[in-house]
């Protein structure tokens, strides 16, 4: 009933659609959905579908973006689903996402900052201060997709217990990774990091992102509208542009605000995102 009652009011070309149900008297509850035929995202990066150089940067990179434009519509329309993952991002025979899977999902009340609930999700995607604090709020899908980003950069899951035991938790070795200049340790070796100096880029700069959206206090990471506006221009600059993009802002009345709030948390290689659009920590 819950998925019911929040996709029946949802419509967005990368959220899966919902056809129907059975009554609520029926011997059996059933949920008829789209059928997605491509299975999950996880399946291609490291499941039964995963095949060597099978799924591009660019491929990976578009999947981002619509992941993120999906969930970008959830928390306009005071929405959080609580449990984003590879496994729930379905993909169909080009590849475009479906986002799938509202059984955790909240409606989250315009007025509040909050939701005091007990922590669920599904193990190396929930976001800590949720664990620890018992408060659900967007951010909380902020950090889940950070997880989905690393997942897409490294083609590893997010938890694996055959990895020593302080990287069991991808989200944990990322940040490590990152901190310590050696990303291209983690980077899947399919991809293109070390023959093409545009995808390098790309790879750094949605590394440095996530890198923001993993941060453990939900204060320091940015709004979905923010991640989702950076991926745009990342992507946009792999495909169009072969110089970076140098604004002046030393008259823009925008400068004053800027200096008003905190910046975001900034990894070694922060000066990789200085030609995207930069999330403001604040939200």
């Amino acid at each position: 009933m819950n998925e019911v009652r929040i996709l029946a009011r949802l419509v967005h070309p990368n959220l899966v659609s919902l056809y129907g149900c059975t009554s609520r008297h029926s011997r059996e509850l059933l949920l008829v959905y789209e059928y997605v035929s491509n299975g999950t995202v996880a399946d291609h990066l490291h499941g039964k579908k995963a095949k060597h150089g099978k799924l591009s940067w660019h491929v990976r990179m578009n999947i981002a973006v619509e992941t993120a434009s999906a969930l970008k519509y959830l928390h306009v329309s005071d929405i959080i689903h609580r449990d984003i993952k590879t496994n729930n991002i379905l993909l169909d025979a080009h590849f475009r996402v479906k986002v799938a899977d509202f059984g955790l999902s909240r409606l989250f009340p315009n007025d509040q900052t909050h939701v005091s609930t007990a922590p669920q999700g599904t193990p190396g995607y929930v976001d800590p201060e949720y664990h620890e604090c018992y408060q659900l709020t967007d951010r909380s899908d902020v950090y889940s997709f950070g997880v989905v980003m690393i997942e897409l950069i490294s083609s590893l899951p997010a938890v694996d217990i055959t990895r020593h035991r302080h990287e069991i938790n991808l989200a944990n070795m990322a940040i490590n990774r990152i901190q310590n200049r050696t990303l291209d340790q983690i980077v899947d070796p399919t991809l293109g990091f070390e023959s093409d100096s545009k995808v390098k880029k790309m790879i750094h700069a949605m590394a440095e992102l996530a890198f923001q959206c993993l941060q453990s206090s939900k204060d320091m990471r940015p709004s979905m509208d923010e991640v989702l506006e950076t991926l745009k221009d990342i992507q946009s600059d792999g495909k169009h542009k072969s110089q970076p993009e140098v604004i002046d802002i030393s008259n823009s009345a925008d400068e004053a605000v800027l200096l008003n709030h905190d910046p975001p948390p900034l990894s070694p290689d922060s000066n990789i995102l200085s030609n995207y659009t930069t999330p403001n920590a604040s939200g």
